[in-house]
């Protein structure tokens, strides 16, 4: 007899999910966690009365009634609406690129002037085939938009000059010929009231739960002691590097509180030059409406992802994608080891796409 039905690697959203679920049907879990808190990327940590947003801004969005409802039972969401905005040479313009956003850079007011403008620049300055990203965006939107708005904060981004950037990278840009400056068009958005920490903690209630655990330096001994593994992390980590190491872009943030009450007037705000080297400033409490006499400011500063850093943003390269199919490989021949989330499918998700995905699997499981 084992000692647990399932071991969870990770207490994140895809992980905290799958052992909400397993746990009701009946099943025995335990989570492990390497950090020193549960919840992953979407950990909140309040400070000064403000719940901060540890790892980058998290706001929930779905058009998806079943999922919206399911992240409903752990907690209320109030009303808050993305809505960007971008800082260039001591402007600020609307986000996403919208209307408002076209009245800034030209003093147009009409859908059809801004349509003109935007085509006769693709048509000037555009390409038949795009062989990079630069000329994929000046394809798409034109050369004042992408040199403003896109050109910087890409280069920041990806540390890496545009031009040298594959084009795929930019499938499409959305432009709004409205005076909308909601970023999402989903049905469902908003921020959970008190902060994500507290879903985890709801979903994780009633489960054995191991912090500062790292499953990987004692592999064999945490298989003894289950039927099954879920496992949320590296790919590449769980089968020692075997074909090599998969690329991300990492982040490193730097938090200030400050003694003002408002300081940016918005939640975030991007910062379009390449000359500023951070890519945006969060300010936590406009996330819940925040009335404290004080404020928490975060600077989000890209870079090359090393060991030891947190692997944010996967570079989907042809490099990568092949490396990725070899592990996948591995991953599909490992017997009773089920692999989920972004680090485990090397792919950037979406909260309600985690969801949405633990939710598939644990399903798959209980039909079993």
């Amino acid at each position: 007899m084992k000692m647990y039905d399932y071991i969870i690697v990770g207490s994140g959203l895809f992980g905290s999910v799958c052992a909400r679920e397993l746990t009701d049907i009946g099943f025995k879990c335990l989570v492990l966690e390497k950090r020193n808190h549960i919840g992953g990327n979407v950990y909140t940590e309040n400070v000064e009365g403000i719940n901060v947003h540890k790892y980058g801004a998290h706001i929930f969005h779905t058009n998806d009634k079943r999922i919206w409802d399911y992240v409903n039972r752990f907690a209320e969401f109030n009303r808050f609406t993305n809505s960007p905005v971008a800082f260039y040479k001591g402007k600020i313009y609307n986000l996403p690129f919208n209307m408002n956003t076209f009245h800034q850079l030209w003093g147009v007011t009409k859908p059809d002037e801004a349509i003109q403008i935007i085509n006769k620049q693709i048509e000037i300055y555009g390409t038949k085939e795009p062989k990079n990203l630069e000329e994929q965006a000046i394809n798409l939107v034109g050369k004042d938009v992408y040199e403003i708005l896109i050109k910087g904060y890409t280069e920041k981004q990806w540390g890496r000059p545009a031009f040298e950037l594959p084009a795929f990278i930019i499938k499409r840009l959305p432009l709004r010929f409205t005076f909308d400056n909601n970023y999402f068009s989903d049905k469902y958005q908003g921020i959970p009231i008190g902060g994500y920490t507290q879903i985890i903690e709801k979903m994780l209630y009633g489960i054995e739960c191991k912090l500062e655990t790292d499953f990987l330096l004692e592999k064999e001994k945490w298989k003894e002691l289950t039927n099954k593994i879920i496992y949320t992390g590296s790919l590449d980590a769980y089968f020692e590097y075997k074909f090599g190491t998969l690329e991300y872009r990492s982040l490193h943030f730097e938090n200030e509180i400050l003694d003002v009450e408002n300081f940016q007037g918005n939640a975030v705000v991007n910062y379009s030059e390449k000359e500023v080297p951070y890519t945006r400033i969060i300010e936590h409490k406009h996330f819940e409406f925040g009335k404290q006499p004080k404020t928490i400011i975060t600077k989000e500063y890209p870079k090359e992802w090393k060991f030891g850093d947190e692997p944010y943003y996967p570079i989907n390269d042809q490099k990568n994608n092949k490396l990725i199919e070899k592990y996948k490989l591995l991953a599909d021949n490992e017997k009773d080891v089920f692999f989920g989330g972004r680090l485990a499918e090397y792919r950037y998700y979406d909260m309600h796409q985690i969801i949405a995905s633990a939710l598939l699997l644990t399903y798959n499981l209980i039909k079993k």
